[in-house]
């Protein structure tokens, strides 16, 4: 009976190490909840919701993989945009983002049902998306993002073949005194044929032809508020020159 308890108890170990960290305050999985207060929320260069936005994330990282969750909730319009994602990334030697993203839109119209669990490739109020993004180096901090839609309520041709819409965005990263700051370029080569055109498709998920959507700046910084609690605040301005428009956008995470 002896041996077998300590056969028991040796499994049980054995099974416990890939859950257990190094030392006891450096856990195997990294557990992490916030929310962003935006004053506006603007994606990849559109405006969704018109309106402030409150945006909660989850997220669980074991090593080089991190699972999460993250949405948009319009404060001042519930009725007209509401999004809660789901994502999957591997970190590949510090290097490069490999990233899964499941985006659902619940649709809070009176009235509507919602059918989270509708998968239907023509159905479904789900966009999967699949991202690569190069993180750059200390010497050139540069990224690079390549986005781009393979499934779901992207949009279609005429011929209902997906446009696969891809987002590429190409970014500059440093420090300014205690300020951070980050340069961004978007970019879709999408674009609409003529036969969508007559079909009255005039535009892919980022816009109506090939072409810049989102150049701007972001700045962030943390605002001391007490010895033991700091502020993090950031303000982006960004430019749309496909739609023509502009956003000045002021957020801070709790």
């Amino acid at each position: 009976m002896k041996k077998n308890r300590l056969k028991i108890f040796a499994m049980v170990a054995a099974l416990s190490l890939p859950f257990m960290g190094v030392a006891q305050d450096e856990p195997c999985i990294k557990l992490e909840g916030s929310s962003d207060f935006m004053s506006r929320y603007v994606w990849r260069g559109t405006d969704f919701g018109a309106s402030p936005s409150i945006q909660p994330s989850l997220k669980a990282t074991m090593g080089n993989l991190t699972v999460g969750t993250w949405g948009a909730f319009a404060v001042n319009n519930f009725t007209q945009f509401q999004e809660t994602d789901l994502y999957i990334t591997y970190t590949l030697k510090e290097k490069l983002d490999i990233t899964f993203t499941d985006y659902y839109f619940p649709d809070e119209t009176p009235g509507a049902v919602n059918n989270y669990f509708e998968y239907n490739d023509t159905l479904t109020g789900h966009v999967f998306e699949g991202s690569l993004k190069w993180l750059g180096t200390e010497k050139l901090p540069l990224t690079l993002l390549v986005a781009t839609n393979f499934y779901g309520a992207d949009a279609r041709h005429n011929d209902g073949s997906l446009f696969y819409s891809t987002y590429i965005e190409l970014g500059y990263s440093g420090t300014s005194g205690d300020t951070e700051y980050e340069l961004f370029a978007g970019f879709t080569p999408n674009k609409p044929t003529d036969a969508d055109k007559l079909a009255g498709i005039d535009r892919s998920f980022y816009g109506n032809t090939m072409g810049f959507v989102n150049l701007g700046v972001k700045l962030n910084r943390e605002i001391k508020i007490t010895d033991h609690f700091s502020l993090p605040v950031s303000t982006s301005f960004m430019v749309n020159p496909m739609a023509e428009n502009v956003f000045l956008v002021f957020g801070f995470s709790l």
